[in-house]
């Protein structure tokens, strides 16, 4: 069944396009990258989960991770990117996807691939989930390999900033202390949001924080950038800046 969905990918990529996402995806691989567009991608997702999704979800799972064992598999990128959608749209108990989701974790080797699927993670919405999902991610957000923690601060920012979370995330994300790149952008990204939703909470852990400069000053940088900030909160968020 891989080599038929491999097919179907390969008839699907755009040289021009994987030239493009390897310029946009840092360290992606670009032997393992064919160039097919998300939505492409995702259509091909929507047919899968139609029916016989478990065998191919169990053949991509018994392809090896890369040397090292550290995110990236031997499969194409695309495969990986289908098999995070497949997970989340496919119906099945959430215990069982909870269990899909942490076999699939250790593969995300690239901002796209995490920021996707944890987009695509909707079952974490709905209020049967919502308490178990939390439990879940707190292994995440304690752990030190870069994509594990992104993986975590990405899926609070998606689906929990909320009445009920926003104290837990803000004390959850001025905790965190990782020289990651993609951590901190995901940090000061996450940090952005709550901003928007709660900006006297939000903005008050800004004022006294012991985040490094660098996640400080990105966070004041995103929201300063959102549209939904206004331009008297702008500047007065300028001047919190570190030099």
């Amino acid at each position: 069944m891989r080599e038929e969905r491999l097919k179907q990918l390969r008839k699907m990529a755009d040289e021009e396009y994987k030239a493009f996402n390897c310029k946009l995806i840092p360290g992606i691989n670009k032997e393992r990258t064919l160039g097919v567009r998300v939505p492409a991608i995702r259509k091909l997702a929507k047919e899968i989960v139609k029916g016989g999704w478990e065998r191919y979800l169990e053949e991509l799972e018994n392809c090896k991770l890369a040397p090292g064992g550290i995110g990236g598999t031997e499969l194409f990128y695309e495969e990986v990117m289908l098999q995070g959608m497949i997970i989340a749209a496919a119906k099945m108990e959430r215990e069982t996807r909870l269990a899909y989701i942490a076999r699939f974790v250790p593969r995300i080797d690239n901002w796209a691939v995490c920021d996707t699927f944890c987009g695509d993670l909707k079952f974490a919405d709905r209020e049967e989930n919502r308490r178990r999902v939390w439990e879940f991610l707190q292994s995440y957000l304690s752990d030190d390999r870069e994509y594990f923690l992104r993986f975590g601060v990405v899926m609070i920012m998606d689906h929990y900033i909320d009445v009920s979370h926003i104290d837990s995330i803000l004390k959850i994300l001025a905790g965190i202390h990782h020289e990651g790149y993609y951590v901190k952008m995901a940090v000061a990204w996450a940090l952005s949001m709550c901003y928007v939703a709660f900006p006297q909470k939000t903005e008050a852990l800004i004022k006294n924080n012991r985040m490094d400069d660098f996640t400080h000053n990105k966070t004041i940088q995103k929201i300063r950038e959102s549209y939904r900030v206004s331009k008297e909160d702008k500047e007065r968020l300028k001047g919190l800046k570190r030099k």
